[in-house]
């Protein structure tokens, strides 16, 4: 393998290394899988079409690539015929819009027909994997799709100053996003950035390029097809099936020879699945919102709510359309934001069943925190609700594990094999419930810094975002996340894993039989060894970590904008480039986009001189708490500082404002350079206060 850190090398041992050693420093990294069942996992002007025909070519890259998985023991628990029945499920409700190969190890003996994708010319010959024992399997699918129409979106004078919203009910092609994005094919981080803005229209003003940029259309429309279409597709072609040569002998074959399953499980009975929905195009929904796909975005938090939740929900606010007059006709999101049920910590605490009372306690801590109390205003209350979470109510919802849970409650807080042992047994088999303890591991909520890391909310968390999107569909999000752009189109991408799917439901019975371990690599082995990674995609970090392959010096050369060597930059922007927050702002963050990870740092404030929320007289009462907090853990720190310098301990007064009460102005002084962390969270701020637009040039309307 190469050493070449102009290129990313996916599949190389050096890549691998980087993996295992992430996977043990840096927890929170780890794939975004998508899980679209509405608009929102994992959640769009039509002026010039161009040729439908194009997406439906082969091409170079290899759409099989998974990365290495940490660690070697088999997984598997179901046999081949239940891994055929899951893929067939998923096709048949429109959860495949993708031209990737079925590996052939699932040995589908029918072309399965797939009602997300075009039809291919008539011409097009199914490849075969042939074996003595059979003429073939296929790999591919038979489309009887709509047409897609992929769209020209940008800016148009005079109005260039702000990009287009997303069409609703638009499509992202993950097969073109992956055709410049993928770095297995030495794609970089940096074009495919730029792939991304030009062919989201987010290159308002300074499309620069004067060529001829349709093969950089990633974004479609479904377009229905007419009866006559409908009955110019072809038949699906016939199925393969077992055959025996003239002299020889029928062979017994065992149908699951080459499948690894578990050591000591037993194969699991098979699945039993409803009726697949009906794929609909958008174009045939009655409104904007397809009730079978529900535009959710997930996030869990546990401990006290800090500015860091507070900057994943702004930036919500800052680029999603939420369905404002001000916004144009669209499927209105929510964003739940799941807060754990106290500390959550042993099973002694967690049964602590989510009463009236106990959603009102919940209720009382959010208003009075001035970093979630402005969420709680009458204006966002239909696009962001606060969820208490119960460990044990929510793993007695999932039907396929909620009768065999609790055989695993000595190892139940599992993750990467690493398991958080909470629930103590005296020797006469008796529970001894853990006091809580000042900074202990186990009753830790939140991490305070580095060396107190939460690893149990965590392992928590990892559990969350699959029990979550199973039962309610939607994309879970990490809430060390910040949005960059509108995720229109990755709503309209409906692939796995939908609510109650099939795909869901084996993972579940998966983890059961691993431990109930939900670390997202580990996740990853489970489709692997099921074949079934191609249903729950992994899409390139460029989309939405676009700093990671930088700070692992790769693709120095040619980094992104910003460059970041760590994932501190963000906070503590280094002198060599910190004059561009500030020039550039938010326009200038991983443009193209559609989130940015900063991989924890929870200890580190957005904005050190101004940590608290700064939006405005409508939140004024909890912003003075946040402001005298601030004000007194300044003068406190003075204070420490002069007793051990010996020098006089300065005043903690602030000097008076006459444009606004003395509270409000700063208790410290600006850095003469402002950190990336700080630029972001006060452009998103200025939007709630009313001092500028939105991400797309709209004005926040407190009427509605």
């Amino acid at each position: 393998m190469t050493k070449d850190l102009t290129h990313l090398p996916t599949h190389s041992s050096a890549i691998d290394e980087k993996l295992d050693r992430q996977h043990k420093l840096r927890r929170k990294r780890g794939p975004l899988f998508i899980s679209l069942a509405c608009v929102a996992v994992f959640l769009t002007v039509l002026l010039v079409t161009r040729s439908t025909g194009r997406s439906q070519t082969s091409s170079t890259w290899d759409p099989e690539w998974q990365p290495a998985v940490v660690g070697s023991a088999p997984t598997l628990i179901f046999r081949r015929q239940q891994l055929q029945d899951i893929w067939k499920w998923e096709i048949a409700s429109g959860h495949y819009p993708s031209r990737m190969s079925i590996p052939w190890q699932v040995g589908l003996k029918e072309a399965p027909i797939n009602p997300a994708v075009p039809n291919r010319p008539l011409t097009y010959k199914p490849k075969q994997y042939q074996s003595p024992e059979s003429d073939g399997v296929y790999v591919d699918t038979h489309g009887t799709g709509a047409k897609r129409v992929y769209l020209d979106l940008q800016s148009h004078p005079p109005d260039v100053a702000y990009p287009p919203r997303p069409v609703p009910g638009s499509v992202a092609d993950m097969d073109e996003i992956l055709k410049h994005c993928n770095f297995d094919t030495h794609q970089y981080v940096r074009d495919c950035l730029e792939v991304l803005r030009v062919g989201g229209g987010l290159d308002n003003g300074q499309r620069y390029r004067r060529e001829n940029l349709d093969d950089w259309k990633y974004i479609y429309m479904e377009q229905p097809l007419n009866a006559t279409e409908k009955a110019a597709i072809p038949s699906p072609p016939p199925p393969f099936a077992s055959s025996v040569r003239p002299g020889q002998k029928p062979l017994s074959v065992d149908p699951d020879e080459g499948l690894v399953k578990r050591v000591g499980a037993d194969w699991e009975p098979p699945l039993t699945f409803p009726t697949p929905p009906e794929h609909r195009p958008s174009a045939t929904l009655d409104n904007p919102c397809d009730p079978d796909n529900p535009r959710i975005f997930h996030m869990f938090w546990t401990g006290p709510f800090t500015d860091k939740p507070y900057i994943a929900l702004l930036s919500f606010l800052y680029t999603q359309n939420t369905g404002s007059a001000s916004q144009g006709m669209a499927c209105r999101f929510e964003s739940p934001v799941a807060p754990s049920s106290g500390s959550g910590s042993t099973l002694a605490q967690l049964p602590r069943p989510t009463t009236p009372q106990a959603v009102q306690d919940m209720f009382d801590v959010l208003k009075k925190n001035p970093w979630s109390a402005p969420f709680l205003h009458p204006r966002f209350k239909d696009v962001i609700q606060f969820k208490p979470w119960n460990t044990t109510e929510q793993l007695d919802s999932i039907p396929e594990i909620k009768n065999e849970w609790r055989a695993l409650q000595d190892t139940l807080f599992n993750s990467g094999g690493f398991v958080m042992d909470v629930k103590p047994k005296e020797s006469d088999g008796t529970v001894t419930v853990i006091p809580p303890e000042e900074d202990d591991a186990i009753n830790r909520a939140g991490s305070q810094t580095m060396e107190t890391y939460d690893r149990l909310s965590v392992i928590l968390s990892d559990m969350a975002r699959f029990v979550l999107c199973h039962r309610f569909g939607g994309i879970y999000l990490d809430a060390d996340t910040i949005f960059l752009r509108d995720w229109e189109e990755l709503w309209g991408w409906k692939g796995a894993f939908a609510y109650r799917c099939a795909l869901g439901s084996m993972l579940f019975r998966t983890a059961l039989k691993n431990g109930l371990d939900f670390h997202p690599m580990t996740v990853t082995r489970y489709t692997a060894d099921a074949h079934a990674q191609n249903l729950l995609l992994r899409l390139p970090d460029a989309l939405f970590d676009s700093a990671w392959l930088s700070t692992e010096d790769f693709q120095i050369d040619r980094p992104p904008q910003p460059y970041f060597t760590k994932f501190q930059d963000f906070f503590d922007t280094p002198n060599l480039t910190s004059g561009s927050p500030q020039a550039l702002g938010f326009k200038g963050f991983f443009r193209g986009a559609y989130s940015y990870h900063f991989h924890n740092f929870w200890w580190k404030p957005f904005d050190p001189a101004r940590n608290f929320p700064d939006l405005g007289p409508k939140f004024e009462s909890t912003e003075k708490i946040a402001h005298e907090k601030l004000r007194k853990a300044q003068a406190s720190s003075a204070a420490a500082a002069a007793a051990t310098t010996g020098a006089a301990e300065t005043s903690s007064e602030s000097p008076s404002n006459a444009e606004e009460p003395e509270w409000r102005t700063t208790p410290g002084n600006d850095k003469r350079d402002l950190d990336w962390s700080t630029v972001l969270k006060r452009t998103f701020e200025s939007y709630i206060r009313g001092d500028t637009p939105n991400a797309y040039g709209e004005w926040l309307d407190w009427l509605e």
